[in-house]
């Protein structure tokens, strides 16, 4: 396998589009035509996780965060950064980080803190906005079908819980072919007129390319025309966070020590208990803070996240139970999470969980 075919995989599960704006994800060193004798997943690429690479034989690293943040005006070994991308380069080693696209995704980073923690029926806290794209086009009358179905077996046509959506007009197209052109219906130089179905149909941002490729293949004009909208409805199937349910409800300290057990937490620093029993939990992996309001306006009994300043923690304001487990901690089951997928849509090749230490935190 080469580079770019591991993370084709990996964007099927987080596609690029889904990360934020400030993020840096993708990859970050090394060619997507490079031959891969071995994938290493970690959580963040240290220089002990190249190490780890080169004596695993391992010249892809897919990490979680980014080690390349913002840009590097010198490579000269003096910061932990420039380490490591010298490391990597001299050793042919790729770095490739998912970070906030796979913060993103329904199946991602908090998706797997639901699962760990039992939460059930877990939905996106923050959809992200204009996620949702409508692509209009003109087809004749007689390839309309075809064009529809070809669309939806690229993932078109999905709304929420429904497939298969679209919403057709018919009317009326013309053009006149020159003399380069190959008009599959008229003659050059002459205007033609032909009976139409408009085509119009929803996909994900993150389809784009595979969604325009199928337009064009399918499309029988030599000319296609279409028009592509972004959409401000909310999008169920991504964002940041997620919010569910408890099977049981639990006494808020039971929780609280049982939370810091099942996340191999060190410590736990919380708001005021409200002497309540305490059932929709909402989560968000890493830094988290932005999202006490929308855990709030959802009615979720606690809020798990990390990364919170002192007066933050008055934003609970007696309405809900917030905790913050740490940054790692609440994250750092995603690798695992990476593992397992990558093993079952590539089982015949060798995918290795990195073994490294690499929180920066420390506790007496």
């Amino acid at each position: 396998m080469i580079v770019k075919e591991v993370t084709d995989v990996l964007e099927e599960l987080a596609p690029l589009a889904y990360a934020e704006d400030f993020d840096n994800v993708g990859l970050l060193v090394g060619h997507m035509d490079t031959e891969i004798s071995g994938i290493l997943v970690t959580l963040d690429t240290l220089e002990n996780v190249i190490d780890e690479a080169i004596t695993q034989n391992c010249n892809l690293i897919v990490s979680f965060h980014p080690i390349i943040f913002s840009g590097l005006k010198k490579i000269t070994g003096k910061t932990y950064v420039e380490r490591v991308v010298i490391k990597a380069i001299q050793n042919n080693i790729a770095i490739y980080s998912m970070h906030t696209a796979l913060d993103n995704s329904q199946h991602g980073v908090n998706a797997k803190i639901c699962e760990v923690l039992g939460i059930e029926n877990p939905e996106i806290l923050i959809p992200q906005k204009r996620t949702i794209k409508k692509l209009t086009t003109y087809v004749p009358k007689a390839d309309a079908d075809a064009l529809k179905q070809a669309l939806f077996s690229a993932g078109a046509g999905n709304i929420g819980n429904y497939s298969n959506c679209s919403f057709t007009n018919e009317g009326t197209g013309s053009y006149q072919a020159d003399i380069a052109a190959k008009p599959t219906k008229g003659v050059i130089g002459k205007t033609h007129y032909e009976e139409e179905t408009q085509i119009h149909v929803t996909y994900q941002k993150g389809q784009e390319a595979k969604i325009l490729n199928t337009l064009f293949k399918n499309h029988p004009y030599e000319e296609v025309a279409y028009e592509i909208y972004s959409l401000e409805n909310t999008n169920q199937h991504i964002g940041m966070g997620m919010v569910g349910t408890l099977k049981n409800p639990l006494e808020e300290m039971v929780f609280l020590k049982q939370l810091k057990k099942t996340m191999n937490a060190s410590s736990v620093r919380h708001s005021n208990l409200l002497n309540k029993p305490v059932q929709k939990i909402a989560v968000l992996g890493g830094s988290g803070a932005y999202a006490i309001s929308a855990a709030k306006a959802c009615g979720a009994d606690v809020f798990i996240t990390a990364d919170l300043k002192y007066h933050q923690f008055y934003e609970a304001e007696g309405k809900i139970l917030i905790a913050d487990i740490g940054h790692y901690e609440t994250e750092q089951f995603t690798k695992n999470l990476l593992v397992d997928y990558l093993t079952k849509k590539i089982p015949n090749f060798a995918v290795r969980l990195s073994e490294s230490k690499t929180n920066p935190i420390k506790y007496l």
